[in-house]
């Protein structure tokens, strides 16, 4: 049976990226975030049929992560996930796309729409990284996952608000996908110990925020145990043409827990006129 992590390949930045295309229209560019295992399908598999509808929905498995090559060498910060941002959008000849940023996703979405605000169309920020906050125990803990089937199963019920979701199904899927060649040593490279460090290389400047010019749509669940709801606030202040959408009863997964509201605001907020 094909794997639907797996979509279509592209040379991106220098980089072999695997990346889903789904739908047609304006373009809209679904950044995932760092977890374990993580791929873009694994990150947005729920909303991009429904965005497809609508819009184009792209989304690429940054480098690291995901089933796109990992070149020797390649450093893992955000000069590079920049570039192959950039890349893939200057491979499939768009000019201009929407950006949407789950966690270190925002943090991407915000640096990449600072260095190239002609690319950017508009911005949608969700569990947003990008500004400077003190690390959770649970980013924490996300960031130093080892993998085991328990250790996954932590992190899923730190990531969800709804405990339900943890099934045994989808830990073991997480967990297995975390043990796939290259993902652990690739994912230990990236966040060492002392991980503040981190969270910091991924802020963007106050003065930069403050100075984009894009309308942004700012979503969090209220009860995020990864990345507090701070740091939206901050963005929301900081970011002159914003609005912010808090969910509660949710945690870090505002497109599982909350599906069909996310798409509702993300895909009016992108086609209004």
């Amino acid at each position: 049976m094909a794997n639907p992590e797996i979509g279509k390949s592209i040379q991106a930045g220098g980089v072999l990226t695997n990346y889903h295309d789904v739908g047609e229209g304006r373009p809209v560019l679904f950044i995932h975030g760092s977890g374990p295992g993580v791929s873009a399908w694994a990150n947005w598999r729920l909303v991009l049929p429904l965005v497809g509808r609508r819009m184009r929905a792209l989304a690429p498995d940054m480098v690291g992560f995901g089933f796109s090559e990992r070149p020797a060498g390649v450093a893992y910060d955000m000069d590079t996930w920049v570039g192959q941002a950039i890349g893939l959008l200057d491979a499939l000849a768009i000019e201009q796309a929407d950006l949407v940023g789950n966690s270190f996703g925002g943090a991407l979405a915000l640096a990449l729409a600072i260095r190239h605000p002609q690319r950017v169309r508009r911005l949608v920020l969700m569990g947003s990284v990008g500004v400077p906050f003190e690390i959770t125990p649970g980013l924490d803990a996300v960031w130093g996952y080892t993998p085991s089937l328990e250790r996954m199963r932590a992190l899923i019920n730190l990531f969800a608000h709804d405990r339900s979701l943890a099934t045994d199904e989808l830990v073991q899927l997480r967990y297995e996908a975390s043990i796939r060649p290259g993902c652990q040593e690739a994912f230990a490279a990236m966040f060492p110990a002392p991980r503040q460090r981190w969270v910091d290389a991924m802020a963007s400047s106050a003065a930069d925020i403050r100075a984009l010019p894009h309308e942004t749509l700012i979503l969090h669940g209220r009860d995020d145990q990864v990345i507090p709801l701070a740091t939206s606030l901050t963005l929301a202040q900081w970011i002159d043409r914003s609005q912010l959408h808090v969910f509660g009863r949710c945690g870090h997964w505002t497109q599982i827990e909350h599906k069909e509201r996310f798409v509702h605001l993300v895909v009016d907020f992108l086609t209004e006129e």
